[in-house]
């Protein structure tokens, strides 16, 4: 591959981490899961991607994401939002907040609409970027910082890129059956070899990929116990109260997600803005994502006891809470200031850009989502 060279400082970090990872691969008999790979990697105290300092958004990070583009897709949420909130109570949930650019988005629409929050909570676990977000918010009293989910809430929670980050196992099927794919060391890299499927990974598998008995040999797919497990908690949290969880990422129902075609899995990896499938490249110094499972992640909300209210692509969620109304009140006239606002908009609803491949999935308790939201809704496709 041919990837941007990282600074010395930042090699070093990579060395650190990768010398970590090869130690609990000794430890724990010369193999790991996946999924601790990649929660090592990414979540690693001071040396994982997103606990560690390097800059992850932007033009100097290594993707960028809808709020980033424009105050539109904020103030868009912030549309659906308040209607939740005045069914339940005047309280938000962020999880990965990022630069803090959708909060601020989010609770200025609010205040337009004359919505006061009692409260702004920020769950993140980059300590970069939670430093980022506390200098770009320390005007707005509301904004707190958890580092776990309150035991009950009413409201509303935010997820925007959440999903896609949670470690997955990845599984491959053999001429014996299912494995799962494990991390060890061979020639001094890091390398996958097969393990048996434990009884719990077999019943995530039966549960999540339909006709997994069936598919080619060599297939390698993604299983997402943690995706699910974070749902299970949403379902805790909400337990007795109302309100409703929007989660904004990219992915497919189970339908699409387990073709033919995607025999190598989704996994995908960023760095400098750079895309590529392998997840062994300078641990701690790229991303590590998965396409998410919608289908998955609905009935673990579902098992859970808490109900799906509305599932649909990007493009229709965000022109059914109106973006096309907010884009207008840019005087069209006005190429200057209109001109970047509809074309961060096309970039949003776009089938070629994020209106397709991103998905909005609504969970929630005792609320009901605006008309226009609700005639949007495809959770039949899942």
């Amino acid at each position: 591959m041919s990837l941007p060279v990282p600074d010395p400082d930042a090699l070093a970090a990579s060395q650190s981490l990768q010398q970590l990872i090869a130690a609990e691969i000794e430890r724990d008999g010369g193999q790991i899961a996946f999924s601790r790979f990649m929660e090592l990697a990414l979540y690693a105290p001071r040396l994982g991607y997103y606990s560690g300092g390097a800059s992850k958004l932007g033009a100097d990070g290594d993707f960028t994401t809808a709020p980033e583009i424009t105050p539109l897709f904020g103030a868009t949420l912030a549309r659906v939002a308040a209607a939740i909130i005045a069914q339940s109570a005047p309280d938000i949930i962020e999880f990965g907040a990022g630069t803090g650019r959708l909060a601020r988005d989010v609770i200025t629409a609010l205040g337009q609409q004359g919505v006061e929050l009692n409260s702004y909570t920020i769950i993140e676990l980059s300590g970069e970027l939670r430093a980022r977000q506390q200098e770009a918010l320390k005007d707005l009293p509301q904004v707190r910082w958890l580092d776990a989910m309150p035991e009950s809430f009413s409201g509303v929670v935010l997820a925007n890129e959440v999903l896609d980050a949670m470690p997955v196992e990845l599984v491959i099927r053999t001429a014996g059956g299912w494995m799962r794919q494990m991390v060890t060391i061979e020639n001094g890299a890091f390398a996958f070899v097969q393990a048996p499927l434990g009884a719990g990974l077999q019943e995530q598998l039966a549960r999540q990929v339909p006709e997994h008995e069936h598919m080619l040999e060599g297939y390698v797919t993604e299983l997402h116990p943690v995706g699910a497990g974070f749902m299970g908690s949403l379902a805790q949290m909400f337990a007795g109260g109302r309100g409703a969880a929007i989660l904004l990422d990219y992915g497919f129902p189970a339908h699409e997600y387990y073709l033919d075609q995607r025999i190598g899995g989704t996994l995908m990896c960023h760095y400098r803005h750079h895309a590529h499938p392998d997840p062994f490249y300078l641990p701690g110094l790229q991303d590590i994502t998965a396409h998410v499972d919608f289908t998955a992640m609905a009935l673990a909300a579902q098992d859970a006891g808490l109900p799906v209210l509305g599932y649909m692509n990007q493009a229709s969620f965000l022109l059914s809470a109106g973006i096309g109304e907010l884009l207008l009140e840019n005087d069209p006239e006005q190429a200057i200031s209109y001109l970047p606002h509809s074309r961060a908009v096309q970039k949003l609803v776009s089938p070629a850009e994020m209106g397709e491949l991103f998905k909005v999935l609504i969970v929630g308790n005792d609320v009901q989502l605006p008309d226009a939201i609700v005639r949007a809704d495809r959770s039949h496709r899942l």
